[in-house]
């Protein structure tokens, strides 16, 4: 390499790897790739030992011979180009190692997201939710609530006559249960076979779980089971590990803020299944607070059963999938019924009836709609 072409010169900064000190240098092209500062060679890079950096540069140069830190940088296009026809191995090492590099972090990152979101998280979840106070339940409670709301979207129910019946079944339930905490229940006038339970003691019966009951106890079971889940703040730990694994999740794929942590929550809630755990607690709460009214546990299993025919979606077993051995459980618990009606069949027919007025209401609205088309 000793044409004249060779002998061109490029302008480059050099750092020399000892010290963050820029210095203006020139390339001479020889048979090494020369550095010059003031008319001196403070260095000499072989051509095979040059490879690209990493830089917002033209073009940033190391040297596998020099210190590791070393750097030249070379801000022309042209002159880089010129530079860059002299180094034959300037790509070398950046493909394969390079990625391989990135997608063994991205997986180790994948993976210890995996796993904290598996073990780390519900482990956290049922050693953190004793220990928040019930002020800051509510609060976290209030949050989700307004995203189920919006889900089922439905109106509360409050027929006087139908409301008196349903908090006399609810106080039952609670008396009966020795249900210690806040409450505030409502039924919503959604055609959603359900009932769930907030934080914060909020818990909700869906007018299509009404609707498809045949007798009181079937909806006493069911609202005894979501009292079971608020005693024992099973929506708390659903929250805090839902939430918690959301809000790791989005931080591996870009969500850093989170944004989406509420909303998985609040789905988790009317969505998904609690542990088996809990299940089986809120199972021991029915079977519980419906002996002490003299009642069986056992039509709220079969109930549970008798809605999920013909492949419906979105029912209260959704949330609360009934295994067998559940099933069993309440069938063993099993009784006489000796206690007197937890509702006249009067009160009954009242409570059926709760969201009568709603639906009303949105029948007009549907013919003004209707109306104004004409």
């Amino acid at each position: 390499m000793s044409d004249a072409s060779d002998m061109a010169e490029a302008e480059a900064v050099f750092y020399d790897g000892t010290s963050n000190r820029k210095r203006n240098v020139t390339l001479r092209f020889a048979d090494a790739l020369t550095i010059v500062e003031d008319g001196a060679v403070v260095a000499t890079w072989p051509y095979a030992d040059v490879r690209r950096a990493d830089g917002k540069k033209a073009l940033r140069l190391s040297c596998v011979s020099a210190l590791p830190l070393a750097r030249l940088e070379i801000a022309d296009a042209g002159a880089a180009a010129r530079v860059a026809a002299h180094l034959p191995q300037l790509e070398a090492g950046r493909g394969s190692a390079q990625t391989g590099r990135i997608v063994a972090w991205s997986l180790a990152a994948a993976v210890s997201v995996v796993l904290v979101t598996v073990y780390g998280i519900p482990l956290l979840a049922d050693r953190l939710a004793p220990l928040v106070p019930f002020a800051v339940e509510k609060r976290i409670g209030e949050a989700v609530d307004r995203q189920a709301r919006a889900i089922f979207d439905g109106q509360n129910c409050t027929r006087p006559e139908g409301q008196a019946a349903f908090d006399k079944m609810m106080s039952k339930l609670k008396d009966a249960g020795g249900f210690d905490a806040p409450l505030e229940a409502h039924v919503l006038s959604s055609s959603i076979v359900n009932a769930y339970a907030l934080p914060g003691g909020k818990i909700y019966l869906l007018d299509g779980l009404l609707q498809r009951a045949r007798n009181v106890d079937e909806v006493a079971g069911v609202m005894a089971h979501e009292l079971g889940h608020a005693q024992h703040r099973d929506g708390l730990r659903k929250i805090i590990q839902t939430g918690g694994s959301s809000f790791l999740i989005g931080l591996l794929f870009g969500d850093v803020t989170g944004g989406g942590a509420v909303l998985f929550a609040a789905r988790s809630i009317v969505d998904a299944s609690y542990s088996r755990e809990a299940e089986s607690r809120a199972d021991a709460f029915t079977i519980k607070a419906m002996h002490g009214l003299g009642r069986s546990p056992r039509p709220m299993g079969e109930f549970l059963v008798r809605v999920t025919g013909g492949g419906r979606t979105a029912t209260v077993i959704d949330s609360h999938p009934l295994s067998a051995d559940r099933l069993e459980r309440m069938k063993e618990a099993d009784g006489p019924g000796t206690g007197a009606p937890i509702l006249t069949d009067q009160e009954w027919l009242a409570l059926k009836q709760i969201c009568a007025d709603v639906k009303k209401d949105a029948g007009k609205g549907s013919e003004r709609f209707i109306d104004r088309k004409k």
